[in-house]
C-alpha cells in the first residue's frame, strides 16, 4: 500500500516532463523555421550557455531570471531586440552574437555556435 503514493508522484513527475517538451509537430515546424534546428537540444543548449539565469522561458528548469524579457511568445513578436524584424535568421543572429546588432546591449556574447544559435531559436519558436 505504501507504494502506491510513490508510483502515482513518479507517474505525476513524468507527466509534467512530458509537457514540457514540444511536441513532435511544433518540432518539425521549428526545424523547417530554423533550418534544421533541433528545439529538443535548443532546451538543452538554453541552460549550457546560461539564457535561463537572465530570462524567463518556459519548459526550462529554473529559467525565472528578471534581467531580459521573457521569452515565450517570441514567435508572435514583431521585432528582436526592439530594432530587429522578427526572423528566423534575425533571431539566430542576435542569440550568436547580439553586440554585432547592438553594442551596447546587457546581452553578452556567449561564444552560440551556429549550430547551437539554430537549435535554441528552434525552441523558442516552439513557445507560444
Amino acid at each position: 500500500m505504501k507504494t502506491m503514493p510513490l508510483v502515482f508522484s513518479a507517474v505525476l513527475l513524468l507527466m509534467s516532463i512530458a509537457c514540457d517538451r514540444p511536441s513532435r509537430r511544433e518540432a518539425e515546424q521549428a526545424a523547417t523555421l530554423t533550418g534544421g534546428g533541433n528545439a529538443r537540444l535548443g532546451r538543452t543548449e538554453i541552460r549550457k550557455y546560461g539564457c535561463n539565469n537572465c530570462h524567463e522561458i518556459s519548459g526550462v528548469p529554473g529559467a525565472r531570471g528578471l534581467i531580459g524579457p521573457p521569452l515565450d511568445g517570441i514567435g508572435q513578436r514583431y521585432y528582436i531586440a526592439g530594432e530587429l524584424p522578427n526572423t528566423p535568421d534575425n533571431l539566430m543572429l542576435w542569440i550568436a552574437h547580439p553586440r554585432h546588432v547592438e553594442p551596447h546591449t546587457a546581452m553578452p556574447e556567449m561564444g552560440v555556435t551556429e549550430q547551437d544559435s539554430r537549435d535554441i531559436a528552434a525552441y523558442l519558436y516552439t513557445l507560444r
